[in-house]
């Protein structure tokens, strides 16, 4: 059976990543710091692997002591966040047309969204608490 592979890029083209794999579904995050990097909420998509051309215009900065997040140098585009503990990496789904009728998985931090990014539809919405007691559950430690 041959796996599914779908291709995304940045408003410029530079990056190019493709997605083999992907999850058919997108997770939501309205944490503050997503608020700030997108302008609304994050919208990701991850898949079981991954290979990324144009990789001499990726930027990364590291907000937390946690989180990555990479941007290309060109055009500005917003690309992954980087979980660094594990080094999974959830890529922005807007980069990746075939993703666009994929559904919403969940949401996360729904505390902290803004009036204005509230999403219709049936999935689990968690606090910014609930998601954090999640991770400490699964061994995780945050500051």
């Amino acid at each position: 059976m041959t796996q599914e592979v779908i291709e995304g890029n940045c408003l410029c083209g530079t990056v190019r990543i493709t997605l083999s794999a992907p999850k058919r579904h997108v997770e939501i995050c309205h944490c503050d710091m997503c608020r700030r990097w997108s302008g609304a909420f994050f919208v990701g998509l991850d898949g079981e692997a991954f290979t990324i051309d144009g990789e001499q215009a990726v930027r990364t900065y590291n907000a937390s002591a946690w989180g990555e997040r990479a941007f290309c140098g060109n055009c500005g585009s917003n690309l992954w966040y980087k979980f660094l503990p594990t080094g999974s990496r959830s890529f922005l789904a807007g980069l990746f047309a075939a993703a666009d009728n994929f559904p919403v998985e969940k949401e996360i931090f729904v505390d902290e969204q803004a009036l204005w990014c509230d999403l219709s539809g049936e999935h689990p919405r968690l606090t910014g608490a609930e998601e954090i007691a999640a991770a400490e559950a699964a061994g995780f430690t945050f500051d």
